[in-house]
This record gives C-alpha cells, sequence and structure tokens, in this order.
C-alpha cells in the first residue's frame, strides 16, 4: 500500500493516464491471419495501391509521396533495379549481417559475395583507442570499408550500416561520443520537444561516422519490475505517453539523416522473458494488446516511421507457439496497423529463434511470413543459401523476395536524400543537449523539493567504480565535499546494484529499484551520464529544481509522482 504520507513530502503533482485506441478490429486481424498463407506478401508492390494511414500527415521530414517515406520516385527507381537483379542479388538485398571482432575484411567479403545491404556493428566490431575509448577515425574507416563493399556490386544506393544506439545501457558506442541517459528519461520529462532534439543530437554523431540506420527508438511499453528486457528502455508503462514520445523520436532521427528502426513488434515490455535467452510467450488478449503494446506502434506508423522491427514473441492470440519474426499473422498484425514500410527482423541469432530454426532456416521463413530485411542470421552465407534454395522450391515466391528487395532500396534510395540535408556532428559535440535532457527529468519521490539535501558533504555508498567518479565529479564542482562522515548516498544501478541504507538513495537507471532501498530521499535520475550526475547534483544542493515525474508506477508511488513543474 501506498503510504499518502511518504507522498504529500513531494507535492505530489498525479498525472491522469490515457489510453490511445488503435482501431485496428479484432475481427479483421483474424481474417487477415487466416487468409494469408505462408510465403504471399502482405503489400503491394505499387506505391499507388499502398495503404495508407488516414491520420498520417506529413512531417516536415517525411516524403508525401508515401506514408512511410521514399518518394514514389524512390519507389519506381527501386522496382525498377530489383527487376534487373537475379535471384541471388535479391537475396543479399535483404540480408544485414554481422562479425566477430575489430577486423571487417570478412563482412566485406560476405558482402561482395552475397550482396548483402549491409552490416550492423556490435559492441566488439567498435575499434578503440589505447585510453579504452572509441577510436573514432578508425570507427568511420570501418562503416566507410562496409560501404565500399556495397558500392563494389554497382549499387547507387546507401549501405545499410546499423548499430543499437538507444541510450543508458544500450550504447555500443561509447566515449568519446556523448554518453546518453536512458529513454525513460523523455518519459520524466514529459516533453516530445525534447526527445525530438535529443534524438536529432545523438544521430548527429552517428552520422559523422557513416552510419545510415539506428534500431531505436523503443516504443514498448513496460510492465515494471517484471519485466526482464526493457525496463528503463522504455519512454513509460502509459501506452499514449509511449507513443507520443516514440513518433518525436522518429521525427528526430529522421532530422539526422539517420533511420529509426522501431522496436520491438508485438511489444517486449510486457513479456516476462528475454528473447535474447529464450522464446517469450505473450498470453495477454488481442483486445490487451490493442490497447496497450500495439499503441505506441500505430502512433510511430501514423507519423511517418520507415522502419519497425519484429521481435522474436509467440503471441498467444496470434500464433501460439511460434516466434513473431517467423508468424505471417504477426506481420498482418503489423500491417494491419497502418505501417506499410520496412519490416526489419530482430536479430536472428537470438535463442528465441535460432534454437528452433537453425542453420539459416529462420531466413526463408521469416520472408515468407512478411519480413522485408534480415538482420544478423547467424551465418549469412547459409541464410543467403536457403533463401536462394526456398525460391527455386517455390515456399518463398519470387515476387514476395522481390517485394521486400524494393522496399529495402526504395528506403535507402531516400536515406541518401536524408543524409544530404543533415548536418553530422563530431564525437562528444552534443554533452551538453544530453545534460538537458537529464535536467528535465531529475524526479524526487519522498523529501522536500527544494534546498539543500546534502549540507555540503556526501559519502558514497554502493554504484559501480564509474558511478562513484562521477558523482564525485560532479559533487566537488558543485562545491560539495565527498569522503567518509558526509550525508550518506546509495547510488543503485540496473537490477537494484549497488543499493544500500543511506540518507539519500539515487536510481541511475529504472526507478523501481528504489523500492528495496532504505533512505528517507530517494531521488530518480534515470541515467549515469557525466550530464545526469550534473543535474541530479544540481537539484541535491538546492541549485535547481526537480521537474521530473516518475512515468511509471514504481518503488511504492504512482506514475506521476514528482514535485510540481513550473
Amino acid at each position: 500500500m501506498k503510504s499518502a504520507a511518504r507522498r504529500a513530502n513531494t507535492e505530489i503533482q498525479p498525472r491522469r493516464r490515457g489510453l490511445r485506441q488503435t482501431g485496428l478490429a479484432v475481427l479483421t486481424l483474424l481474417l487477415v491471419a487466416a487468409c494469408t498463407p505462408a510465403g504471399t506478401s502482405t503489400g503491394s508492390p505499387s506505391p499507388e495501391s499502398r495503404p495508407t494511414s488516414s491520420s498520417a500527415e506529413p512531417t516536415a521530414t517525411t516524403n508525401p509521396g508515401l506514408p512511410w517515406g521514399p518518394s514514389a520516385e524512390n519507389y519506381d527507381d527501386a522496382e525498377t533495379a530489383v527487376a534487373a537483379m537475379s535471384t541471388e542479388e535479391r537475396a543479399g538485398q535483404v540480408m544485414v549481417g554481422f562479425y566477430a571482432g575489430t577486423d571487417p575484411a570478412g563482412q566485406q567479403q560476405a558482402i561482395r559475395d552475397l550482396h548483402l545491404a549491409g552490416s550492423i556493428i556490435m559492441g566488439d566490431n567498435v575499434p578503440l583507442a589505447g585510453d579504452g575509448t572509441v577510436d573514432a577515425d578508425a570507427m568511420a574507416a570501418v562503416t566507410s570499408g562496409l560501404a565500399e563493399a556495397v558500392a563494389a556490386d554497382g549499387r547507387t544506393w546507401p549501405a545499410v550500416i546499423s548499430v543499437d544506439q538507444e541510450g543508458g545501457q544500450v550504447a555500443r558506442l561509447g566515449a568519446p561520443l556523448t554518453g546518453w541517459p536512458t529513454p525513460m528519461t523523455y518519459g520524466a520529462a514529459g516533453d516530445p520537444a525534447l526527445l525530438g532534439t535529443s534524438m536529432t543530437a545523438m544521430n548527429s554523431e552517428l552520422a559523422g561516422l557513416g552510419f545510415t540506420m539506428n534500431h531505436a527508438p523503443s516504443v514498448d511499453v513496460t510492465t515494471g519490475a517484471s519485466d526482464p528486457t526493457i525496463g528503463a528502455r522504455a519512454y513509460s508503462d502509459d501506452p499514449a505517453l509511449a507513443g507520443d514520445l516514440g513518433s518525436a523520436a522518429v521525427t528526430g532521427l529522421l532530422d539526422s539523416g539517420v533511420l529509426p528502426s522501431v522496436k520491438h513488434f508485438p511489444g517486449h515490455g510486457s513479456v516476462p522473458a528475454d528473447s535474447h535467452l529464450e522464446l517469450p510467450v505473450q498470453t495477454a488478449s488481442l483486445e490487451e494488446l490493442e490497447t496497450r503494446d500495439w499503441v505506441p506502434f500505430k502512433a510511430a506508423a501514423d507519423s511517418g516511421a520507415p522502419v519497425m522491427m519484429m521481435g522474436h514473441i509467440a503471441v498467444d492470440a496470434l500464433d501460439p507457439g511460434v516466434p513473431s519474426s517467423v508468424s505471417a499473422p504477426n506481420y498482418a498484425a503489423l500491417r494491419g496497423l497502418g505501417f506499410d514500410g520496412v519490416i526489419v527482423t530482430d536479430a536472428l541469432n537470438m535463442a528465441a529463434v535460432e534454437e528452433l530454426y537453425p542453420g539459416g532456416q529462420s531466413a526463408p521463413r521469416a520472408l515468407a511470413a512478411g519480413a522485408d530485411l534480415l538482420l544478423m542470421p547467424t551465418d549469412s552465407y547459409a541464410a543467403h543459401a536457403a533463401l536462394v534454395a526456398a525460391v527455386d522450391d517455390g515456399s518463398l515466391p519470387d515476387e514476395r523476395l522481390a517485394e521486400a528487395a524494393t522496399r529495402v532500396i526504395a528506403l535507402m534510395l531516400w536515406q541518401a536524400e536524408l543524409a544530404a540535408e543533415a548536418e553530422p556532428a563530431e564525437p562528444g559535440e552534443q554533452a551538453e543537449a544530453s545534460g538537458v535532457a537529464s535536467a528535465a527529468a531529475i524526479t524526487v519521490l519522498t523529501g522536500q523539493c527544494d534546498g539543500d539535501l546534502l549540507n555540503g558533504t556526501a559519502s558514497i555508498v554502493g554504484g559501480t567504480e564509474v558511478d562513484a567518479q562521477r558523482f564525485t565529479e560532479a559533487a566537488e564542482a558543485s562545491g560539495v565535499t565527498v569522503g567518509p562522515g558526509g550525508t550518506t548516498v546509495s547510488l543503485v544501478g540496473a537490477g537494484g546494484n549497488g543499493a544500500a541504507p543511506a540518507d539519500v538513495a539515487i536510481a541511475l537507471d529504472a526507478p523501481w529499484w528504489l523500492e528495496a532501498v532504505d533512505a528517507p530521499v530517494k531521488v530518480a535520475a534515470y541515467g549515469n551520464t557525466p550530464g545526469a550526475f550534473a543535474a541530479v547534483l544540481a537539484v541535491l544542493t538546492g541549485a535547481a529544481p526537480a521537474p521530473g515525474q516518475l512515468p511509471v508506477d514504481a518503488a511504492g508511488y504512482d506514475a506521476g509522482t514528482g514535485c510540481p513543474r513550473g
């Protein structure tokens, strides 16, 4: 039970939640799923007959030619290119490979051999300097080499060079690139415009290093501490807020020239398992999915999102026991939300799908079910061979492969136009913007909303060595003495790591980890970047207000708990 006395200390401003209906009829979903045989296209290969969302409005970065971005000319050019391709070329164009280690030579060869669309960069691919930070020049050379391998195939559109760079814990590229707080920061700030400018800033540094796609934002609606995968990667547990913020993130990414990849349909925030390790099972009804998990995806479709990611989740109400990434009813459900852009699978080397369909088997199944772009098959050569064989034996219709390749090429032709209008940034150039985001989100759950909460001293308990160092630097810059005997400050990381009794507890990730901490003052910072620590110290010393409000039910407090804004 929530304590009214404890909550009163924060001068609560409760926020009324609202659920936005998706407008997707359950009967329509079932009919589409039932009437779509495996291997049958779920969309039209001609732009004139492509479905559009009645509520979609062109944005500054959305070409009105197609509701998902590319112009009709982009699409026509893509169709022409695909018509001239062999099956082997088409099969490569719908695949994004990966590689191990920092030498991309093998991946470049695979791109040339298999005509791959491009490559994803994972953490172990990032070249490091002697001090352990990212060697930015070397990273740019890697992406340039991958792009050249694609161009060597005679293509006139850019390579798909993608990365997972959400902010918070999911960031493949560290310093000297700007560090960003968790996405939940923006739910606490409640300001879509702030998120839009932050995403432009974050991704402008990626653009400067040669990236063309970022697998973000995650618009999954978290269900709280029972959600083992998404957590603070979610904006909120409120579907409407997550939808508003996700749409803003899409616009911000596009303004940077980097393509967003909205994930993880059919929603990963409400399943109790991690698809990296096993197949999660979604037991919710279609009505529950429509009014919770799918709301942000509908909003993203309406806002012109060009790419959405299909996760690996077995949805009992659609296709029991089958990962969504290889399930035609799940692709039909996403198309039913009004989305007609590129659907990329989540990584096909994840246990949720690889254990069921090893050796490249998932590639033709995913494409036949409705995928357009296959991310990270465990073995690109085996997956490519499986696609070609599936076309030869008729289990994967050639027109389905052609449709997918056309969508991908149209997307990349458009990306080239976006990039030509954007302004790339140097690594680390956007640190101030990151700090502004954190300052808008700091949330006081218990304790006074103004004044000095440290009395000029601090003694750190818990947290990692990096957390302690960053807190110390921010504290000393704020005139606070750090050392034994000071006001005790517990730094609580992901999973409750470092939680210890203290005078002040600060959550550096999801705020629900504060529930296990015994402290009279509890603060949610939603990040452990230098900017986040500077923002939280400004609040603790009374130099700045705490404008954030909980975007989730957490630590015994309702969403909306926090100090008054303005």
